[in-house]
């Protein structure tokens, strides 16, 4: 299973390193040590805390890419058959869901509490409002 260090916890919930600690101490996040003593949370655990909470953290990649829109965030399940897979991401407040080969999971080590961005290129966006656009 995927450990996460504070500081990287911290990034994906949108919130301080200190607040992630006082989690820690207060029982809403279990913690542990890795093998150099640093204070880990399991990737699952996290996932789950992921859910609830909504900041976007920065893209950690600096990759280039003409796709603008890119969403960081943790893997919360993976549907996976001999051939297809249905992976979901928790980005900040969205949760984003791609379809790809069961092979790709495998090859990228999708599972829940992992890392993963999701990368959106579309040349069709629609945009709604609540009234559609017409003043009451």
């Amino acid at each position: 299973m995927t450990q996460i260090r504070v500081a990287e916890a911290a990034r994906f919930l949108g919130v301080s390193d200190d607040t992630v600690r006082r989690w820690l101490e207060n029982g809403t996040l279990h913690g542990g040590k890795d093998g150099q003593g640093r204070i880990v949370i399991d990737g699952l655990e996290l996932a789950t805390l992921a859910r609830t909470q909504a900041q976007l953290p920065d893209d950690p990649t600096n990759v280039g890419s003409s796709a603008r829109n890119r969403f960081v965030g943790l893997v919360t399940n993976v549907l996976m058959d001999t051939v297809m897979a249905q992976v979901e991401l928790q980005c900040g407040p969205f949760r984003v869901v791609s379809l790809m080969s069961s092979e790709a999971v495998r090859d990228l080590g999708l599972e829940p509490g992992s890392v993963a961005t999701a990368v959106v290129k579309s040349t069709t966006v629609i945009i709604e409002t609540p009234t559609g656009g017409k003043t009451p």
